[in-house]
């Protein structure tokens, strides 16, 4: 398959509907053969492979350009659809999407302004109005779609440190004072957050939480009241709605309650519990609705592929923090006008146009059937939890609210070093064999195992099978070690 020319245009749509079959067969023929969710290569080795390719001379080839990315990408990618894919918050995706990023990626519209992309800004317009909906933020809602939780992070934190200095007398001498409250098992990109805003390595408050790892709200008050106790000015408390590592839930309706009696900014990181919202848990956010503003990635919960994200805010009109009025792009005459330039909103110019493919999920299979999937994640992780919790070889950490669970292999008799050493070693030669994917992460200064739950076709025999297999490279490592003792 070779180019006349390498545009798309009246001219290629032939050649551009070739094209995509043949690279969509490659993958379908993949995704239907795979037998596991990774090779298990190196990355030395395959980073000599892709050393050795010369760009400076292409193919000239589609289909041996194909045929050398089997080799470089498909062969060892990491598939996510796989049952026995348990590491990350990575999810399989739902086919209507997948629709969505064809459709998008050829016509290429740009969602910072209307002239660019038309019905793509009210499509997105529409998602944000839904989503809102389904949060309860009211009708003075708005919001834009991102790359993912850390740019919506990153903004929410943006408009509140805003907000809180519009309040300020003198903005100068209140920024070395502000502060973020944040559990300490909230997500990392709040701290990135507040060095990109300019403030000091402290301004991040680590709230402390209670066993099952979800905020306290008597130490919130505590936090909240020394602050102003030492002249600090809280700017943000930041709730979390599905903590990376456990899928805690913070108390939401006590933490909206103190954050309304001191005046201050709730943003609820649901990034990953956004999927709650067509669950048919949906209890457990309630008190997201009083948030100032809501981060959510339907690239988790909604399975969407990456990116697929939104940040939402209460009231709509906070979102003047971001714009920027250029001559060129989005003159001041045009809001005037009532033209939807969702530049206006976003920290981004060049946008694509990624509510498409939730659009299309939604309208050909509907919430309700996004929402079953997502329960059915979490009945499976209460059921391995069950497993776990039975298990003498695993000691497991916190019962889950959504779909994480963390644990370690602790067989009686054996050091901390030592189990650190087994369970970092079990992960290790698991993903390298190939036959699963897990995750690891520290847990009171010891190293523990992860299962992050995502996909419905994972099977408790499945996570039954991998806990023998983590068991059993466990039990090599801790065979070796008394073996050197001896």
């Amino acid at each position: 398959m070779t180019f006349t020319s390498p545009l798309l245009g009246a001219d290629t749509a032939d050649l551009y509907r070739g094209l995509v079959a043949a690279g969509v067969d490659r993958v379908a023929d993949r995704i239907a053969a795979a037998d596991r969710p990774f090779t298990g290569i190196t990355p030395d080795r395959l980073a000599e492979e892709v050393a050795a390719v010369d760009l400076d001379r292409p193919l000239g080839d589609a289909t041996a350009a194909l045929d050398e990315l089997e080799d470089l990408y498909l062969r060892d990618a990491v598939y996510f659809h796989h049952p026995r894919y348990l590491a990350h918050l990575n999810c399989p995706v739902a086919v209507p999407a997948l629709l969505g990023e064809a459709v998008l990626s050829a016509v290429n519209s740009s969602l910072d302004t209307w002239d660019q992309s038309a019905g793509g800004t009210l499509i997105e317009r529409r998602l944000i109005e839904w989503t809102a909906g389904r949060l309860g933020l009211g009708p003075a809602a708005d919001g834009v779609f991102t790359s993912g939780g850390t740019q919506s992070n990153l903004q929410a934190l943006l408009l509140a440190r805003e907000e809180a200095c519009g309040r300020a007398p003198a903005r100068a001498g209140v920024l070395p004072r502000l502060r973020v409250l944040a559990s300490t098992h909230g997500h990392f990109s709040v701290v990135k957050a507040a060095r990109l805003l300019g403030l000091g390595d402290d301004a991040v408050i680590g709230v402390p939480c209670d066993r099952d790892r979800r905020m306290r709200p008597g130490a919130l008050a505590r936090e909240l009241d020394r602050c102003r106790r030492e002249g600090l000015v809280p700017m943000a408390v930041v709730a979390t709605a599905g903590t990376t590592d456990f899928g805690g839930i913070d108390p939401l309706p006590e933490i909206a309650e103190l954050c309304a009696r001191a005046g201050v900014w709730l943003h609820v990181d649901a990034a990953y519990g956004c999927g709650l919202l067509v669950s048919r848990r949906r209890h457990l956010l309630n008190g997201v609705e009083r948030a100032d503003s809501v981060t959510v990635d339907y690239h988790k919960s909604f399975f969407q592929p990456v990116s697929c994200s939104a940040v939402l805010v209460r009231d709509g009109a906070v979102l003047r923090h971001v714009t920027y009025h250029a001559d060129y792009l989005n003159p001041a005459r045009s809001a005037a006008q009532g033209v939807p330039n969702q530049v206006d909103k976003s920290l981004q110019t060049t946008r694509r146009f990624d509510a498409l493919k939730l659009w299309l999920t939604l309208r050909i299979i509907g919430a309700d059937t996004v929402g079953g999937l997502f329960d059915a994640v979490l009945d499976r992780a209460a059921e391995a939890w069950t497993l776990l919790d039975a298990d003498p070889r695993f000691e497991v950490v916190v019962r889950p609210r959504l779909s994480t669970l963390v644990f370690r292999y602790a067989p009686p008799g054996a050091s901390d070093a030592t189990l650190d050493r087994a369970n970092l070693h079990a992960a290790a030669a698991l993903s390298a064999s190939g036959a699963a994917v897990v995750a690891t992460t520290v847990v009171d200064g010891r190293h523990h195992l992860k299962f992050t739950l995502l996909n419905p076709r994972t099977t408790i025999r499945d996570i039954a099978d991998v806990l023998d297999l983590l068991a059993g490279h466990a039990r090599d490592l801790l065979g070796d070690d008394l073996a050197h003792a001896s």
